[in-house]
């Protein structure tokens, strides 16, 4: 992204004298009170020469700053972000160019572009002379292991005399956003639905509407097989009329995301809700990678990108916009009030979901009992728990907690759904093989097989 701005080197600045006065550097200072220091001792003791060099010493930083104030020159600005959506831990470069769009040379100048202390040390470039017409290009790196959506800008411009006696301040009035998306990890492609659905590999297949009598027709093409005319259409409508021809239709996945606050504690790039948001991000990724129709819902009832079908993101929708876009909430999502997943159910339960993955924070009796729900209209269910009492810590720590995991596993499992526990530590990688295995009763991950 490119953004600019141009700025004057004192036309348009209020304030007059005063303005200039305050842009004095502290050399500048003390040369106006050594003059007047100065011109007062050769007052009181009649000493012409030493009149002259106070007066000198107090009209030099004037001169400087009334000059400086009055520059006429202009310099734009544009900055680039390349590019402007990272994952977490990343770093991505800012490139910023100066011009000189008047007709004079310009002095010694100052570059500060304002940064938020998260992305690290607010960054500063000297440029010592631009010509009329030059051009500067500098840049810079930032990062930030936070996820979130951070203003660089607007670019600072100070200004200073040869002498160093004055420095004034220009800022521009641009900025531009960085946006810091979750960390996304790469997922083996497992069959989680079945061999039915799979991940695009047996994509289902559906008539317009179903039934002999609701077909849709269309109007007869040139090629198109006779066996195909709908003789009842035709007779309808005075023309020959064909029936549609089944149009393929893109798997579904739903990735339901648990914000509850009181469902997760602790905070932090290495908390458990962190952890869930990198997860769903990962996912949605992974399936629309595999071609699958995908959204994101959260258990306030919100559902993305909420265009197409049912709020899926439509065939006709590029993946890459529709993985933007929920990257670009993934990255500013936070903790919601709510206590409970009742309207995330009711989202859930209006149609045939396809494959349902869930991230869970901490689920007590009534919210495991909705949740064991949710399975009831998906081709595939796969749930991972977040225990906000014990991620982090042994479960021996916290008394009872491998008993109440245990049956929250237990309510999910029973009504359909494939469940693991999170261990801090483990890659999302490793629990989406373990799903995969547990689902085909091959085995069970060492790293959770207390948990199973």
């Amino acid at each position: 992204m490119t953004h600019g701005g141009t700025t004057p080197g004192g036309q348009n600045d209020r304030g007059g004298l005063h303005t200039a006065l305050t842009g004095l550097t502290t050399r500048g200072r003390s040369f106006l009170a050594a003059g007047i220091a100065a011109a007062i001792c050769a007052y009181v003791l009649g000493q012409s020469d030493l009149l002259r060099v106070g007066l000198l010493l107090a009209t030099l930083p004037l001169v400087c700053a009334t000059v400086l104030y009055r520059t006429r020159y202009r310099v734009s600005s544009n900055r680039r972000l390349s590019p402007g959506r990272v994952p977490a831990g990343s770093e991505a470069r800012v490139h910023l160019r100066m011009d000189n769009v008047s007709r004079l040379p310009t002095g010694l100048l100052m570059l500060q572009d304002r940064v938020p202390y998260v992305l690290g040390p607010r960054p500063r470039f000297v440029l010592d002379r631009v010509e009329p017409g030059g051009r500067r290009e500098v840049s810079y790196r930032v990062r930030s292991d936070l996820r979130g959506r951070y203003p660089l800008g607007p670019l600072q411009l100070r200004l200073t005399d040869p002498f160093g006696l004055c420095e004034l301040t220009r800022s521009f009035s641009t900025y531009d956003t960085l946006t810091v998306i979750p960390r996304v990890e790469p997922l083996p492609p497992v069959r989680l639905m079945g061999e039915a659905t799979g991940y695009g590999d047996g994509r289902q297949r559906s008539l317009a509407l179903a039934g002999e009598d609701d077909v849709i027709p269309r109007g007869y093409r040139h090629g198109d097989d006779l066996r195909r005319v709908h003789w009842r259409s035709t007779a309808r409508y005075g023309e020959l009329m064909v029936r549609r021809e089944e149009q393929p239709q893109r798997a579904r996945c739903t990735v339901l995301l648990d914000t509850r606050g009181i469902a997760f504690q602790g905070a932090g790039p290495d908390s458990a809700f962190e952890w869930a948001v990198a997860g769903a991000a990962s996912t949605l990724v992974h399936m629309l990678e595999r071609g699958f129709s995908v959204r994101l819902l959260t258990d306030t009832g919100s559902s993305l990108p909420g265009e197409g079908a049912d709020g899926f993101a439509g065939a006709s929708q590029e993946s890459a916009d529709a993985a933007g876009l929920m990257m670009d909430t993934l990255a500013v999502i936070d903790h919601s009030d709510g206590t409970g997943l009742s309207r995330a159910y009711d989202v859930l339960r209006g149609g045939n979901e396809g494959l349902l993955v869930a991230f869970f924070g901490d689920l007590d009796e009534e919210q495991a009992a909705v949740a064991a729900k949710m399975s009831r209209r998906s081709g595939g269910a796969l749930a991972f728990l977040l225990d906000g009492a014990t991620w982090g810590r042994e479960e021996t720590d916290v008394p009872g907690a491998r008993d109440r995991s245990g049956e929250r596993l237990r309510m999910l499992r029973e009504a359909g759904w494939t469940a693991l526990t999170v261990p801090r530590g483990v890659p999302l990688a490793e629990l989406w093989r373990e799903a995969d295995r547990q689902r085909t009763g091959v085995g069970v991950m060492s790293g959770a097989e207390g948990r199973s």
